[in-house]
């Protein structure tokens, strides 16, 4: 073991040593993943389709996601039909909305979120096709229409895009607020006139009067009673206002789904009324000359259904409680199944996972429909609409959050010489000397379990030492070199690195940081590599919640590659299937705004797409306002501070690149993106972040929105007339 013989205690006779072999022979990293631990091997040979196997894209990507011949992740905008000409690579999105404006770029900086309206088309189009096809192999009496509810992503150009896409089917949208209404209603002005729009959550009379002006204004809306006490309110102001309503009631089910998102349904779930409770609400309405417009019927099981069994179960309980309504009387015409259509998060197609589901869209309407056709069949009640509120199903694969690691950093123990050991050994305690004489006996005879246990002793009690005063700060750096020699040796150190990313996950990511869900995260790009390192993603917060430590298939780092920073090349990763949630749910924890966001369409260009939408990420300014912060006045505050204790023409400048710094993102950018060293003599309006190298510096002057918004109208209406030459702007 010549790695280790410096070791040994001079004053210790060596015993012989033993084959050294054992001590190196080579020891998995990871022996619960052999496959990605694989990827260590540098040696092997490596191709695109075998990362596309690693990171499991077939699997969850399907059918929107691939990786391309050139190692990047493309985006298949139509589904199984894009055409090889219309894929569109996210490396090539990433430069063209990074690149500078005077380099045709849109000048704008990650963190960000690309959406595409393409797949929320096609998802769209795919579930009401698999309904279609389900009611014409069953025979079924009626029709599908879905509503979209709102609070999954209520961003506008998303909302819009539902309705406008769903218009040709009568695609509405769920409300669960008064907020959520105003918008649902807005958007639906320009919807079909038949769309759905389904009010759910909890009400007051403000928001049974909204519903009602619905009504009124030839808009489709279902009041859905959560509570019992809603419907007196319901009858008087309908009264009051001479507006008839269409009313349903959501039942709590007998039938439910475990897990965390299962946690609503059931009896004792938080919404819905009990079967005591809708013959009371029968009654009423009846005695009030009302029954008529019971017409609906809803029930929700809970998000990600896992299997089409427990999904049919439900339909069938409540199809059973839809046909005894029926019988009572109401003028049902209406089932309203709820949410729960699932998505497969980590591509394993899995009934036992809350992160994965076991069918398909075909095989979910399938299960729907027929269930509800038996119940009704055996009832001989006549078939009633189908409508669903599926919302992550919907809009999860369309948007895609982009975000650069900016470093990595590995536990790195100082080298130790035979000079500095015996300077370290010459300064132990007598305790400590023993230590470390049974370690390097230890070590001679191969004992490598007892090596860690004295390795670890002798650390503490230099610990202790240093503690008490008794062992300078150069020993203990010793120490750990030391025992770090004696880990490498024995393949027991950690070779986790740590990689900083150049985000917020309390921010994009909230649902990881809250309820621990796990999302698709993937290199981009350099995929036809091998990846080298494995990882962990730590973002820019103070918080030593802020990273990204549990990944899809059970694993806890990510394979990643090398960072090439001083090449002046980026390194992107992405986070796929988190359309739904994220962006409604994200704070400001740090200050740290929203990421900028762009809609990307496909088209005939040479890049196969347009940038048809784009809107820069919040600035400092904005991200203070949010918290009752006024930067105008804190502007002015620092502006007298400045003209106290700076002097001469510094003062100006001083108070401008302060004032400037309101209209930054928060983020980091790369020194390439702004093309400045010295912020001090540039004379341009900068300031530096500093890590002691000049890597990241802060753009600070002020761009409006405007020059976004016409940077976006030039590429689309440009096409793909980018140019080939487009050049990395992150470091």
């Amino acid at each position: 073991m010549p790695s280790l013989a410096f070791c040994l205690d001079p004053s210790i006779p060596p015993p012989p040593p033993p084959p050294p072999a054992p001590f190196f022979s080579p020891s998995p990293i990871s022996p619960r993943t052999p496959s990605l631990d694989a990827t260590m091997d540098v040696h092997s040979p490596w191709s695109p389709a075998l990362s596309s196997s690693l990171y499991r894209v077939d699997g969850w990507g399907a059918p929107y996601f691939s990786v391309n011949s050139s190692g990047s992740v493309s985006v298949r905008p139509h589904g199984m039909s894009t055409l090889p000409h219309q894929e569109i690579d996210l490396l090539k999105i990433v430069k063209k909305v990074t690149d500078p404006e005077s380099m045709g770029g849109l000048g704008l900086q990650l963190p960000l979120v690309v959406r595409l309206p393409d797949i929320l088309r096609n998802r769209l189009e795919s579930l009401q096709s698999a309904f279609d096809h389900a009611v014409e192999v069953y025979d079924y009496g009626s029709h599908y229409q879905g509503v979209f509810p709102v609070k999954c992503n209520q961003d506008r150009f998303v909302v819009e895009d539902v309705v406008k896409f769903g218009s040709s089917f009568r695609f509405g949208l769920e409300a669960g607020s008064k907020p959520e209404l105003l918008l649902a209603m807005s958007c639906l002005c320009k919807g079909s006139p038949d769309a759905l729009l389904v009010c759910n959550g909890f009400k007051d009379a403000e928001y049974i009067s909204l519903a009602l002006m619905a009504r009124k204004l030839g808009l489709n809306c279902v009041i859905v009673l959560e509570q019992e006490e809603e419907l007196d309110l319901v009858i008087n102001l309908s009264r009051r206002l001479s507006i008839r309503p269409v009313i349903g009631v959501r039942a709590k089910l007998r039938t439910k789904h475990s897990g965390h998102f299962g946690s609503t349904s059931g009896e004792k779930g938080k919404f819905g009324l009990t079967t005591t409770q809708i013959l009371r609400v029968v009654r009423e309405l009846e005695l009030a000359g009302m029954l008529d417009c019971f017409q609906l019927l809803h029930f929700h099981i809970g998000s990600q259904i896992p299997t089409t069994d427990l999904l049919a179960d439900g339909v069938c309980e409540a199809a059973q409680i839809y046909c005894e309504l029926v019988r009572l009387g109401a003028h049902m015409g209406i089932i309203d199944i709820g949410g729960g259509l699932g998505i497969d998060y980590d591509g394993t197609k899995s009934s036992d996972s809350e992160i994965s589901v076991s069918y398909n869209l075909e095989e979910y309407a399938a299960a729907v429909v027929r269930a509800i056709r038996y119940v009704c069949d055996r009832k001989a009640v006549r078939h009633p609409v189908i409508c669903s509120e599926s919302g992550r199903a919907i809009v999860s694969h369309h948007s895609i959050l982009l975000f650069e690691a900016v470093s990595s950093s590995v536990y790195d123990a100082p080298a130790l010489s035979s000079l500095g050991l015996q300077y370290l050994v010459n300064s132990l305690c007598e305790d400590a000397h023993a230590d470390y004489r049974n370690l390097a006996s230890a070590a001679v005879r191969g004992e490598y379990e007892t090596c860690l246990m004295f390795a670890d002793r002798l650390k503490q009690r230099c610990i202790d030492q240093f503690k008490e005063g008794m062992l300078a700060i150069e020993h203990l750096a010793a120490v750990d070199g030391l025992c770090d020699l004696f880990s490498k040796a024995i393949r027991v150190s950690d070779p986790v690195r740590t990689y900083h990313v150049n985000l917020s996950i309390f921010t994009s990511i909230p649902d990881f940081w809250g309820i621990g869900q796990l999302f698709p995260i993937i290199p981009i790009h350099r995929l036809e590599q091998k990846p080298t390192a494995r990882g962990i993603l730590s973002d820019l917060t103070c918080d030593s919640d802020g990273k990204i430590d549990k990944f899809i298939g059970g694993e806890s780092s990510l394979p990643l590659h090398e960072l090439d920073g001083h090449n002046g090349n980026g390194y992107y990763l992405g986070m796929f299937l988190g359309g739904a949630y994220e962006e409604a749910i994200g704070g400001v924890h740090n200050l740290f705004g929203g990421p900028s966001v762009v809609s990307v369409s496909q088209c005939d260009g040479p890049h196969s797409f347009a940038v048809t939408r784009a809107m820069p990420g919040l600035s400092c300014g904005d991200v203070l306002r949010t918290m009752g912060h006024e930067p105008e006045m804190m502007m002015e505050t620092l502006r007298q501070r400045a003209e106290e204790y700076v002097c001469g023409q510094n003062q100006g400048a001083v108070a401008s690149r302060v004032g400037r710094s309101f209209s930054s993102m928060p983020y980091l950018t790369g020194t390439s993106s702004c093309g400045l060293i010295n912020v001090m003599t540039s004379g341009m309006n900068v300031i530096g972040i500093g890590n002691g190298k000049g890597y990241y510096c802060c753009q600070v002057e002020e761009e409006e929105e405007e020059g976004y918004a016409a940077a976006a109208g030039a590429a689309a209406a440009g096409g793909g007339g980018e140019e080939e030459h487009w050049s990395y702007c992150c470091a």
